[in-house]
């Protein structure tokens, strides 16, 4: 269901999972356009990322809250995301499926502001990021 309004949503209510695109080219492409270095073996290449002591290549954690986002205003097109917060527990690997949700954890509807605790997970059910974003949401 997408929300239009902040009347719509309930407590407790899941988003809709979202499964972002880890893939190694995308994660490339992602870090040689951002610079600063990141065009390094850890986020274009697995064998290079494991000669520096990583499992593999990494999505970009940039990337990763791109990808938050994503998935919040997939949810609700029209919401106006004031905070992200996030926590990078462990690397999120390229070319590992990795899936996104959310759930509504507090509604003020006063200021029209609900709070979303968000998770990034592997397939194996591991948590790879975690956070929370804060969303105004439209009467």
């Amino acid at each position: 269901m997408v929300i239009a309004s902040i009347s719509e949503v309930e407590f407790g209510e899941e988003l809709p999972a979202f499964e972002p695109d880890t893939s190694l080219k995308t994660s490339s492409v992602f870090a040689k356009l951002v610079g600063w270095g990141w065009g390094s073996a850890r986020f274009t290449d697995h064998e290079g990322a494991r000669k520096e002591g990583l499992p593999g290549a990494m999505v970009p954690g940039i990337l990763s809250q791109g990808y938050l986002v994503t998935m919040i205003h997939s949810w609700a097109p029209d919401a106006e995301i004031k905070v992200i917060d996030t926590v990078f527990r462990a690397a999120v690997i390229a070319d590992e499926k990795h899936t996104i949700t959310g759930v509504v954890t507090d509604i003020n509807m006063d200021d029209r502001l609900v709070e979303i605790d968000l998770t990034v997970a592997n397939e194996k059910d591991e948590t790879r990021v975690f956070g929370t974003a804060t969303v105004e949401l439209p009467a």
